[in-house]
C-alpha cells in the first residue's frame, strides 16, 4: 500500500478556553475518497484548515509528502486583488499545470472568466473557487461544503467531474447523495476525536448509531459501578479504613470520569404547531401565467394541491422557483389565470435568505415574537428555554443577538420560529441550508408526520426523494411539469435531470464564438444593492395594501345606484380604480424583476 500523502496525528486545539480537537487524526493516501462528517460546530472545517496548513494546532503532527500538491476549497473564498475571475483561477495553477482547464471549468460552471470579482454573488464566487482548485488536478483536494450555493445542474456536474479525477479527496458536505456517490471511507469527528471506517457514507450512519448505543451501555455500566462503590462506602469503609484507601480513590476517579465524560450531543426535537385541518383542496391554479417583459416565468400552469401533498419545486437558478411559490400562495398575482386557496388554509414559511432575522434581535425575542418567556405549540405553552433546548441552544444563548450566531445556528433558529407558528400549509424554501445531517433526518421525519400540506424548494436530491410525493420541474420558457414521486422518480420518468443554463463560449481570440442566441437574462448588477434588497422586503406589503384599497373601491363601484345618485363620485372612483390597478401592475413588475434578479445572482 502506498504511503499517505497527508497525515495529521494527535491534533489538539483549544478555542476560547474550550477544547475543540482532542487527539484528532487524519490520513489521506493516493486516490482515497474520504468524507469528513460530524455535527455543526464539531470542528470539521477547522480540522480541514489544519490539514491545508492554514491553521496551526496547539499540539500534534502534520506531515505531507514534499512533492505532493494540495488544494483547499474554503466555504468563503476571497477573490480580492484580481481583475477578472480568470486571473483568480489561473493564480491557483502550478508551474507545470495546463492553463486551458481554467476557461474550460469556468464555462462548465456557467461563467466566462471575464467577470469582475468585486461584483460576484456568493454562488458565482463559489463556482470560481471550485474552478481554481480543480484546474491543477492536485494530488489532494480538501473540499469544504463544495455544493453550497450551487443549483442541481452544477451539483451533478461537479459530482461527475470529481468522480473522473484521480486526486485524493477529503469532503465536507451536508448533501447525502453527493457523499454517497463519491466517498469510499468515512472519518467521524465527534467530541474532539476522530473515528474512521474504510467504507463510504452510505454505511456510516448505521455504524455511528451502533457506536453511540455501545457508548450508552458503557455509560450505564459506569453509573452502576458508582452506585456499588457508594454502597460499600456507606456500609463497609469503617472496618476496612486502612486497607481500602485505594478503593476510595477509585470511587473518586469514577465520579470524575462520569462527571467529565463528553457524551454525544442530543438531537433536535422537532414538533410543529397545528392550525387545524384545512379543506381537502389547498391550492388550485388554473392556466396561470406570469412574465417579466418578454421573458415568461410561468406559462399556462394548471395545478391542484390537495391536503397532505408534499410538493417539491425544482429547477436551475433563475428559473423562477420562488416566484412560482409566491403565485401558488397568493403573495403575487398572476398576469392571467386564477389561483384559489382552499378553506381554513393557514401558512407558515421558512425563508431561505433568513431575512426574517434582524441582526440585533436576541434569540429569545425571535422565538417569542418580542415579549414574554413562553412559546405556544399546539395550544400548549412551553417555556422558551425548554424550546431552545429542543433545537440544541444552550440556556445562556437566550440573549445572544442573531448577528453572533453561526450559519447552522441561524438555520435551526429560523426553523424553530417557523415551526412554532400555527399552520396547515408549510412553505420551505431551501430548508436544508446550514443544517447538519442529524438535524436533516429529524426535519424529514417531521415533514413525514406533518398533518398538513408542504411546498418545498430544494436542490438536495436525497431530501426531495425522502420528502416529496410529487415534484414540479422547470422545463424552460416558463413551462412547469408535475412528476409523481421524488427527484429520482422524476429523472426516471423524464430521462434526464435538471438542465443548466448555457453561457456563450469565447473563441481563441477572446471574441464570442457563433452560437444560438442565449436564453433571455436579466440585466443589472451581479449583486443586489441595499435599495434593491429593501424593495424586495417592502414591496409585497405595499402590493397587499393596494389590493385591499382596490377591493374597497370596487365595493363602492358595485353599487348600481351610484352613477344615478352621484355621477362625479362615480367618475372619480372609476379613475381611482384604474390608477390603483396601474400602480399594482407597476409594483408587481418591479418586485418580479428584483426577485428574478435575486434568484439568478444569489442562487439558493
Amino acid at each position: 500500500m502506498a504511503p499517505p500523502l497527508l497525515t495529521l496525528q494527535d491534533v489538539r486545539l483549544t478555542i476560547s478556553g474550550a477544547p475543540l480537537l482532542e487527539g484528532a487524526e487524519l490520513s489521506v493516501a493516493p486516490n482515497e475518497r474520504i468524507c469528513l462528517v460530524g455535527r455543526n460546530g464539531s470542528g470539521k472545517s477547522t480540522l480541514l484548515r489544519i490539514a491545508a496548513g492554514m491553521v496551526e494546532a496547539d499540539g500534534g503532527k502534520r506531515f505531507f509528502q514534499p512533492d505532493a500538491t494540495v488544494r483547499y476549497l474554503p466555504q468563503e473564498p476571497d477573490l480580492s486583488g484580481f481583475n477578472t475571475v480568470l486571473d483568480y483561477v489561473e493564480a491557483g495553477l502550478g508551474p507545470s499545470d495546463e492553463g486551458y482547464r481554467c476557461r474550460y471549468l469556468l464555462e462548465q460552471l456557467g461563467m466566462t472568466g471575464e467577470e469582475n470579482p468585486a461584483n460576484l454573488s456568493g454562488g458565482e464566487a463559489r463556482r470560481a473557487a471550485i474552478a481554481r482548485v480543480l484546474a491543477p488536478q492536485p494530488d489532494v483536494l480538501l473540499l469544504d461544503e463544495p455544493t453550497n450555493h450551487l443549483d442541481l445542474p452544477a451539483i451533478e456536474w461537479l459530482e461527475s467531474e470529481l468522480a473522473s479525477m484521480r486526486s485524493a479527496m477529503v469532503l465536507i458536505s451536508h448533501d447525502r447523495r453527493f457523499l454517497q456517490t463519491l466517498s469510499r471511507a468515512t472519518v467521524w469527528l465527534d467530541r474532539g476525536k476522530t473515528r474512521r471506517i474504510d467504507r463510504g457514507f452510505g454505511e456510516f450512519e448505521a455504524w455511528r448509531d451502533k457506536v453511540l448505543e455501545e457508548e450508552e451501555r458503557d455509560h450505564h455500566k459506569l453509573e452502576r459501578q458508582i452506585v456499588n462503590e457508594e454502597h460499600w462506602v456507606r456500609y463497609g469503609v469503617t472496618a476496612r479504613r486502612k486497607r481500602n484507601v485505594g478503593r476510595m480513590d477509585r470511587l473518586a476517579g469514577l465520579r470524575t470520569e462520569y462527571r467529565e465524560a463528553r457524551r454525544s450531543v442530543g438531537n433536535v426535537k422537532i414538533s410543529v404547531a397545528d392550525a387545524g385541518v384545512s379543506g381537502k383542496l389547498v391550492v388550485e391554479a388554473e392556466e396561470v401565467s406570469k412574465s417579466y417583459g418578454d421573458r415568461p416565468i410561468v406559462s399556462d400552469l394548471s395545478l391542484r394541491i390537495l391536503r397532505g401533498d408534499r410538493l417539491g419545486i425544482i429547477g436551475p437558478n433563475g428559473a423562477g422557483k420562488t416566484t412560482l411559490i409566491n403565485l401558488l400562495t397568493g403573495a403575487l398575482a398572476p398576469d392571467t389565470g386564477t389561483v384559489k386557496l382552499g378553506a381554513n388554509v393557514q401558512m407558515a414559511s421558512l425563508d431561505q435568505r433568513r431575512m426574517a432575522l434582524a441582526a440585533d434581535v436576541s434569540l429569545k425575542e425571535v422565538l417569542t415574537g418580542g415579549g414574554g418567556d413562553w412559546v405556544e405549540i399546539n395550544g400548549e405553552r412551553k417555556h422558551v428555554i425548554g424550546y431552545m433546548k429542543d433545537f440544541l441552544f444552550a440556556p445562556d444563548q437566550a440573549r445572544t443577538p442573531v448577528s453572533r450566531l453561526s450559519g447552522g445556528e441561524r438555520g435551526r433558529l429560523v426553523l424553530a420560529r417557523a415551526l412554532s407558528l400555527p399552520s396547515n400549509l408549510l412553505v420551505l424554501d431551501e430548508p436544508t441550508n446550514d443544517l447538519d445531517l442529524e438535524t436533516l433526518d429529524l426535519l424529514q421525519e417531521m415533514i413525514g408526520d406533518y398533518p398538513g400540506t408542504v411546498l418545498l424548494v430544494s436542490h438536495d436530491r436525497d431530501f426531495l426523494d425522502r420528502c416529496a410525493t410529487s415534484v414540479v420541474m422547470s422545463e424552460g420558457d416558463g413551462h412547469w411539469i408535475e412528476y409523481a414521486g421524488g427527484y429520482s422518480d422524476m429523472v426516471n420518468q423524464r430521462g434526464s435531470g435538471v438542465e443548466a443554463r448555457k453561457v456563450t463560449p469565447k473563441s481563441a481570440s477572446g471574441e464570442p464564438a457563433p452560437t444560438a442566441p442565449p436564453a433571455p437574462r436579466l440585466e443589472g448588477k451581479a449583486r443586489l444593492s441595499f435599495k434593491q434588497k429593501h424593495a424586495l422586503e417592502t414591496l409585497p406589503k405595499k402590493i397587499a395594501e393596494l389590493h385591499t384599497l382596490k377591493a374597497k373601491v370596487q365595493g363602492e363601484l358595485d353599487d348600481p345606484q351610484l352613477y344615478a345618485k352621484n355621477a362625479d363620485r362615480f367618475a372619480k372612483l372609476s379613475q381611482h380604480f384604474a390608477d390603483v390597478e396601474t400602480k399594482i401592475a407597476k409594483l408587481e413588475e418591479e418586485w418580479l424583476e428584483l426577485e428574478l434578479l435575486r434568484e439568478e445572482v444569489e442562487g439558493p
